[in-house]
């Protein structure tokens, strides 16, 4: 063959190795829940690259082999096309015993970098910026090149699943998706400008239900608007007077002997029937869902639905309430209204570097605002526990903690419950 022969076919074989590493990476770097999308859609070619991902074995063994035989004819053709070309440009400027060693080295190199660049720098690249694409553009021609050489696809990957049956290898990609995964791909996609900012907290808050437990989101104890069976019909309406609510909790005498609960609704249909807001009698008392607090906000809404309730009673170990929650405080925490609220009633702003909290307050709420995390966050609920674990005593008016860049002092304390806590940013507690 002439040098333009050889020419022709060293890019011949330099495409046909572009065409299966572009192949390669496009097929392994596609997301398998993009392609189903459009293979519902009715795309086929999506279709051909999920058939592909599902029995991989036939199809990367074609593609080594077809890389490593491009390899080798790209090396003995390029030596033969380069090498007396190269010796007679070297000719005037080289003596005669280099001349072949420094041809070879010259044609070995140039040929390395067409493939390197060509065949594979470029190609994978490609893939890897839009691998869905060119997947499905290149699944047509790889599905029918499988077919032909079956027997020898069958024996080299029959040859690899031993090797890693042998080893004790998975041989199937594992499809499945974890949280923390899909909220990846979501912060990737707000931050490309595909969600908007409340999709993506909206899309956090869900998977958020899962680890933030009921005393998080709940009224706590001290907080919470009862009515006793015993209670004068005047200290009810000084109740709904100043603290209006949808629905009040009845006990018997304190909180922990909770008989049922009573409806605003129903309250307003007695006062305009002119009958007595007393809870004796015929009081509309309705029974009360009781949960315990260990349960997380997902659990909990879970039971709320099974029960047709949309507000329920928080117990601990001892039989004790903490508090109540209702179906309207899972959805402020599931879209995020809670913490403007937090951040207004219990989390008061005093300058742009310390912030005056409620010791109420729920510790997944501040860490929010303030940006931090904390590991041991399932040991404590409030600002309050938060103190008291990691002072590991009761906490005390002027007792601190550093922690994520800020100290955390007591400034309140009532009968052994931290009432407010000062919350600096620890610059600027140094100044």
């Amino acid at each position: 063959m002439n040098l333009v022969q050889d020419l022709l076919l060293i890019a011949l074989l330099v495409a046909a190795s572009a065409f299966f590493s572009l192949t390669e990476i496009s097929v392994a770097a596609s997301r398998r829940a993009r392609l189903t999308v459009l293979a519902d859609a009715g795309n086929g070619a999506a279709t051909r690259v999920l058939a592909l991902q599902a029995k991989p074995g036939p199809f990367f063994t074609l593609v080594q082999i077809g890389l490593n035989a491009v390899a080798i004819l790209g090396g003995i053709v390029g030596e033969g096309a380069f090498s007396p070309l190269l010796t007679e440009l070297l000719r005037p400027v080289l003596p005669a015993e280099y001349l072949n060693p420094a041809a070879f080295t010259l044609s070995f190199t140039l040929v390395t970098s067409l493939f390197i660049l060509f065949a594979d720098l470029i190609p994978k690249r490609l893939g890897m910026a839009d691998p869905e694409r060119m997947a499905m553009i290149m699944a047509g021609p790889m599905a029918a090149l499988v077919r032909w050489p079956r027997p020898l696809l069958w024996l080299y990957n029959a040859a690899a699943d031993l090797v890693f049956r042998v080893l004790g290898l998975p041989t199937a990609r594992n499809e499945t998706v974890t949280p923390d995964e899909i909220i990846a791909v979501v912060e990737a996609g707000a931050e490309a400008g595909v969600l908007a900012e409340q999709e993506h907290a909206l899309i956090e808050n869900v998977f958020d239900l899962e680890d933030r437990t009921a005393p998080s989101a709940m009224t706590v104890r001290d907080n919470v608007i009862f009515f006793t069976l015993q209670e004068s019909e005047e200290s009810i309406r000084m109740k709904i007077a100043s603290r209006p609510c949808r629905r009040f909790p009845v006990c018997d005498g304190g909180i922990d002997q909770v008989v049922g609960y009573v409806d605003a609704k129903d309250l307003l249909n007695r006062v305009l029937a002119g009958q007595p807001l007393s809870m004796g009698g015929d009081a509309p008392i309705q029974p009360l869902l009781a949960l315990p607090d260990t349960l997380n906000l997902s659990e909990v809404l879970e039971h709320l639905r099974e029960a047709r309730e949309d507000f329920a009673a928080i117990v601990n170990e001892y039989a004790l309430v903490v508090g109540v929650i209702t179906l309207n405080d899972i959805f402020r925490t599931l879209v995020g209204e809670d913490v403007q609220q937090v951040q207004e009633e219990q989390i008061l702003r005093r300058d742009d570097k310390s912030w005056l909290v409620d010791g109420a307050t729920a510790a997944a709420d501040l860490m929010r605002v303030l940006e931090i995390d904390d590991p041991n966050r399932e040991h404590y609920e409030t600002i309050a526990g938060f103190m008291m674990y990691h002072l590991r005593k009761i906490p005390r008016r002027t007792d601190r903690v550093a922690f994520g860049g800020y100290r955390f002092e007591v400034l309140d304390v009532d009968s052994h419950r931290v009432d407010q806590v000062l919350v600096v940013r620890s610059d600027a507690a140094l100044t």
